[in-house]
């Protein structure tokens, strides 16, 4: 039987709280450990998620998903995006540092888990956004023993408006990005902008690749339309000793969508959640 806490409200590093899932069944042996962060406009609930999770949990391992404290979520309604203004000020730095506190509560005295937890053992997971963020925190925290990027990609500064829709950011302040499914206008402060350039250095995916000696695992779908198979490539390409895995005809979401309302999980998408058991459990 699975055991599933759901919304356990953790403090952020920048006020606004992180709400976080654990997923496993009880038993007397310790669980290594997978951290699963979400991407862009995503939230730890989205489409299939749960499913992912209870896959990890019956194959032995203690899941952990979260929300990002700005993904444009709130403590009372963790799906979707009601917090707009949260959502706008995120940056790259802020999503770093919540995995970070995530990392630092399973690792913690204060884990209400750590009994059956092998901090040892800890796997990242990171879809598309979160694939990048995931491969700059494993390459600077040694506290990380493997790492798996799911459709991820590899350069955030080409993915920042250019030319006129620039100076018209820059000028304005703010620019809209419309989600096609809850048709909301969701923006992006210059903030956005101006903290990955303090910080270009640190969030150069490239440059964390090429640091990664934990095992890496690269997941890439054939078809994706939102982050090219290049990007995965590209990935593997700075980082030799990962292995790339590609689905031949998958989607950026593996065939899933929001609202998921089926007890299996989409085909892609439980073939990418058995290769990353395997993967993480060499």
């Amino acid at each position: 039987m699975i055991t599933r806490k759901k919304n356990i409200k953790l403090e952020g590093k920048h006020q606004k709280p992180i709400l976080a899932d654990v997923f496993y069944i009880k038993s007397q042996e310790k669980k290594p450990i997978v951290i699963f962060c979400h991407g862009y406009k995503g939230f730890k609930d989205w489409g299939a998620w749960d499913l992912v999770a209870d896959a990890f949990a019956n194959a032995g391992f203690l899941f952990v998903k979260f929300n990002f404290s700005h993904n444009g979520g709130t403590v009372e309604q963790p799906i979707d995006f009601p917090d707009l203004e949260a959502f706008g000020n995120n940056t790259y730095i802020k999503e770093l540092d919540d995995l970070e506190t995530i990392i630092d509560w399973v690792s913690g005295t204060d884990f209400g888990y750590k009994g059956m937890a092998d901090t040892a053992e800890i796997s990242l997971i990171g879809h598309s956004r979160g694939g990048g963020i995931v491969t700059i925190k494993a390459a600077e925290d040694p506290r990380i023993s493997k790492l798996i990027s799911w459709a991820g990609v590899s350069d955030y500064k080409e993915r920042f408006p250019k030319g006129k829709a620039f100076e018209l950011w820059n000028k304005k302040g703010v620019y809209y990005i419309e989600n096609g499914r809850t048709k909301q206008q969701m923006p992006h402060y210059l903030g956005f902008y101006t903290s990955f350039i303090d910080n270009e250095e640190r969030l150069t995916i490239k440059k964390a690749a090429k640091k990664i000696k934990i095992p890496h695992l690269i997941i890439h779908g054939t078809h994706d339309p939102t982050v090219s198979l290049e990007e995965g490539q590209n990935i593997h390409s700075w980082n030799p000793n990962s292995e790339l895995f590609l689905i031949e005809g998958a989607d950026h979401v593996f065939g899933a969508k929001h609202p998921w309302s089926h007890n299996e999980m989409p085909a892609y998408l439980k073939e990418i959640t058995v290769k990353s058991i395997d993967f993480a459990l060499l």
